[in-house]
Formats: C-alpha cells, sequence, structure tokens
C-alpha cells in the first residue's frame, strides 16, 4: 500500500476529527467533493456550509448532492455563493466556535469547462484563514489543500505555508504533508486549534 494522495490525506485529517451532528465547512466548494464528504460524515443531525464565487460550482455542487443525498441529509447542506472570506459573516452566531472541521480546496474549478483563470485569491484566503481558526473548536481542524503548479497558486501557496508557520504552538498545531522531491505537486497543510 502507497501512501495517501494529498486529497486522501486532507479527507483523513477531517473524518478522524468529525463525528455525527457536528457542523462543518467546505470552504471552496468547486464540483462538491468535499461538500459530499462532510455530508457522509455528519449524519442526520449535522450541517455543512459551502462556499464559492462561481455559480458554475453551486450548480455542480447541487447536482452532486441531489445524486447522492436524500431531501433530509440536503436540508443539512447549505451553500453559499459567496468568498471563503465571507464565511464568518454569512454564518449563524451558533455556528461560532463550534466547528470541528473547515476544508479548503486552493486553485481554480477543476471542471474541464470551467474558466481556469478563475482563481482563489491570497489576500481572500489568508482573511478566510484567520476566520476559520476564530470559527472552530477547540481541536477543531482545518485541511488546506495547495496548488503551487500554476499561475498564482506559488505565491498562494507561499503565503499560507507563511501565515500557518507563524501560528504560536499555543494557538495552533500545523503540519505538512508534500511530495518534497516535487516541489510544484500539491500539497496539504493540516491545522489542529488547540
Amino acid at each position: 500500500m502507497g501512501f495517501l494522495s494529498v486529497l486522501g490525506f486532507a479527507q483523513q485529517i477531517v473524518k478522524d476529527r468529525v463525528q455525527p451532528g457536528d457542523k462543518v465547512i467546505d470552504a471552496t466548494m468547486g464540483t462538491g467533493v468535499d461538500t459530499l464528504f462532510l455530508a457522509g460524515l455528519i449524519g442526520k443531525k449535522g450541517e455543512v456550509a459551502a462556499f464559492d464565487i462561481q455559480e458554475a460550482a453551486l450548480q455542480m455542487t447541487t447536482l452532486r448532492l441531489h445524486d447522492h443525498l436524500d431531501a433530509g441529509q440536503m436540508d443539512r447542506c447549505h451553500l453559499y455563493l459567496h468568498s471563503h472570506a465571507d464565511m464568518a459573516s454569512c454564518l449563524p452566531e451558533t455556528w461560532h466556535g463550534r466547528i470541528a472541521a473547515i476544508m479548503f480546496n486552493l486553485g481554480f474549478l477543476p471542471a474541464a469547462e470551467a474558466d481556469k483563470s478563475i482563481i482563489t485569491e491570497t489576500s481572500a484566503t489568508i482573511q478566510a484563514l484567520e476566520q476559520a481558526l476564530q470559527l472552530l473548536r477547540p481541536r477543531g481542524v482545518l485541511s488546506i489543500v495547495l496548488y503551487p503548479g500554476h499561475e498564482g497558486g506559488d505565491q498562494e501557496a507561499a503565503a499560507v505555508e507563511a501565515w500557518a508557520q507563524s501560528l504560536p504552538a499555543a494557538k495552533a498545531q500545523v503540519v505538512i504533508y508534500r511530495m518534497i522531491q516535487r516541489p510544484h505537486a500539491p500539497y496539504v497543510i493540516g491545522i489542529e486549534k488547540r
């Protein structure tokens, strides 16, 4: 058995922490893969919030969820056509400080018909990560998949990594999962809030 893929590792970080009934966030819904994954973890009483700035992402995610979830599960998935930097203002106060896990999958919408020039922006991502730490409950986790291999992705990855390194150890634990022989390959930063 080989190593986990970066997406598999990101999911493992989250899977180990989320319990049925928890509240979770997909900060960058894209095609809805992480949204559906999170919906499968939260059981019948948990809730998922997912964010993206592109209408196409919202449509693809909605279709994916309709294909795999029943009506009751769909009611617990809240899709927002907003930037991940708007998470805190979009969510009700009852979510603040109670989130079990937040997943970030940065870069561009991974669909053949998508406009690859629309990418996550570094400044919005850092704002979102700051909010995410506030939204998490103690021992909650962030998984951040970074893509340094596309234009703009290397700057965003470097900024996110610098932000994560600057976190005081008393506030959070940070790990990196990366293939060190391939500097432009995607990699994961995992963060656990203290």
